[in-house]
């Protein structure tokens, strides 16, 4: 193909080049090997000696080098631009070409990159990769090492490829995002199964530990008064004040393990009202309250009681606070839930880290109950400046169904929260 484009002339091989490009984008999705088969072909097609094809990464502030012609080719994936830095980032970031004719180093706009050996070309065109469709999704950058003026008709023609590409560009992305959303999935519904099976291991256990041997010993207990009920009243009537003792206990330990599952207090106070109980819980600390009373589908309201509970549990485990702040809000069908504490705090990364080998601060138990009902979770912190949990899940409910808000502060120095 590339010595088929150097034996044609004008329109016959700009012609020639853009049906090749358009023949490799159709080949496959990866970003990568588009990137270096189109740098080989506007190459040949330019009369140039190197061509680089940079790629704007999804959160658009990086641009990274997805092809290149050889030597470099061996570069690619390890230089990185940031938006607005040298030539490259500011065609990126105006969306307009720009030519330089020679020295370079004297252009403000241009930042030596020494793996790409700058110094070793005279002339360079910079051209967007962009469409209405997919905006701006990178740069093609071609140079000479001798001095040469690019015609507006050059311009035109790396400027249409990148246009070409940037349909292209923006449809590999598209898939990487579907296939790591899939990947993702196939994760999170093994995490479900495994959370789930977990949790039944833990209620067969809370049942089998404590009510099952309760009820044994009942059983003990009625069985020995009603043998000595005639002979030992005395004793009967002992065993029967141990069972009723063991019934009360009994049933503490069936409430606990019911609430476990579903918190009581939710269904009869709503979320509003289970998060303000919680906070009265605390009494060695102040906690301060601005919720909205809103009834939210059963799973959400319990799902962030949860993450309320952990986040609460984290603060009085580990933060050595004097206060924090609870808010829960539902704007435009979306529920935040925000817990922040004025403790010791800890570094996130760090405490990521170490996860893997310790409960450490339940960081993962939290995230799992956000994802499960489709949201997002947000940890901030900073070694001195305390922590703040942040959850944001689909609420499913319409303003209708606000019906006040719970405010104030509990605990340590602080009253019962006032609803209005």
């Amino acid at each position: 193909m590339n010595d088929h484009l150097l034996g044609l002339t004008g329109r016959e091989q700009e012609s020639t080049l853009l049906l090749a490009i358009i023949e490799a984008s159709a080949e496959g999705p990866g970003v990568e090997p588009l990137a270096a088969a189109v740098a080989k072909l506007i190459v040949a097609a330019t009369a140039t000696d190197v061509c680089f094809v940079h790629v704007l990464d999804d959160a658009g502030q990086s641009l990274t080098l997805a092809g290149a012609t050889p030597p470099f080719d061996k570069q690619v994936g390890q230089v990185h631009l940031p938006l607005g830095t040298g030539v490259t980032g500011w065609v990126a970031s105006r969306r307009q070409a720009a030519v330089i004719v020679d020295h370079k180093e004297n252009d403000p706009r241009y930042v030596r990159v020494p793996a790409l050996r700058g110094a070793d070309f005279t002339s360079m065109a910079s051209v967007p990769m962009a469409s209405d469709l997919a905006g701006v999704v990178g740069v093609l950058n071609v140079h000479t090492k001798d001095r040469r003026e690019f015609t507006d008709r050059d311009i035109r023609l790396l400027t249409t490829i990148g246009s070409l590409l940037a349909g292209s560009v923006h449809l590999a992305r598209l898939h990487r995002r579907v296939a790591m959303r899939e990947r993702a999935s196939e994760r999170f519904a093994e995490q479900v199964v495994t959370a789930q099976e977990a949790e039944r291991q833990r209620l067969a256990s809370d049942i089998h530990d404590g009510i099952s041997q309760r009820l044994v010993s009942l059983a003990y207990r009625l069985d020995a008064a009603a043998h000595t009920v005639h002979s030992d009243p005395l004793y009967a009537a002992e065993q029967l004040a141990s069972a009723r003792e063991m019934v009360n206990l009994t049933l503490d330990e069936a409430r606990s393990a019911v609430g476990n599952l579903r918190p009581p207090v939710l269904e009869d106070l709503g979320l509003a009202g289970g998060l303000a109980s919680l906070a009265r819980s605390l009494p060695d600390l102040r906690v301060t309250l601005d919720l909205d009373d809103v009834r939210l589908p059963e799973h959400v309201e319990l799902a962030l009681y949860r993450i309320a509970q952990e986040a609460i549990q984290n603060v009085i485990k580990h933060a050595s606070a004097s206060s924090a702040r609870v808010s829960l809000s539902v704007e435009s069908a979306v529920a935040t839930l925000c817990v922040e504490d004025d403790g010791i705090g800890f570094d996130p990364a760090g405490e990521r880290a170490m996860e893997s080998e310790s409960d450490g601060y339940g960081l993962a138990s939290m995230a799992w109950r956000a994802e499960l009902v489709g949201g997002e979770l947000e940890i901030w912190s900073q070694p001195g400046y305390g922590v703040r949990v942040t959850a944001r899940v689909p609420a499913g409910y319409s303003d209708r169904d606000r019906v006040g808000r719970v405010s104030g502060s509990v605990g340590a120095s602080g009253g019962r929260p006032a609803t209005r």
